[in-house]
């Protein structure tokens, strides 16, 4: 009966801390109308993430020195919806995920990568399905931030966009 409750006990603390490690991640979509929804629900903005995951090697900076940062986790889950659109050349995405994230590279055109878009997605009134991008601003990889530290000047930049919608 002892080992039943200590088996509980260290399963329940398991649990305990997969909760507690589950709610420090951040929730990136994939899928633009997902995270339109989320956004009208909680009144963010997108953070459009364009991004080369699997050549980019900048991209892949602002992610170990930007999205992984403590900081602008509590940031991220404070004032904006996630979404990232990959445009990777040695993997295939799904073909309607890759029509998706090219259909918004037009429509937005990200001067290289990587590159965040604040947006808002308004549906048409008069073509009810069809959505306008209102576009906040952008932002890429701070170069200017002091090295360690990236985090700090990229939340600084991103909030100023978001002081001016």
């Amino acid at each position: 009966m002892k080992a039943l409750f200590a088996l509980s006990f260290i399963l329940f603390l398991g649990f305990q801390n997969f909760a507690q490690e589950d709610k420090s991640e951040l929730t990136w979509y994939t899928n633009m109308m997902e995270a339109r929804q989320v956004s009208e629900s909680t009144g963010k903005p997108i953070f459009a993430f364009f991004t080369g995951s699997d050549w980019c090697i900048w991209c892949k900076r602002m992610q170990a020195n930007i999205f992984a940062k403590e900081d602008f986790v509590k940031w991220a889950k404070e004032n904006v919806v996630l979404v990232e659109l990959d445009f990777p050349r040695k993997k295939q995405l799904p073909e309607e995920l890759a029509q998706q994230n090219a259909s918004l590279k037009n429509a937005l055109r990200p001067a290289g990568y990587p590159t965040i878009f604040l947006i808002f997605l308004d549906e048409n009134k008069e073509a009810p399905g069809n959505y306008q991008i209102r576009n906040l601003g952008s932002l890429g990889y701070p170069g200017d931030a002091t090295p360690g530290k990236e985090e700090v000047k990229f939340i600084e930049n991103a909030n100023l966009i978001l002081a001016n919608q």
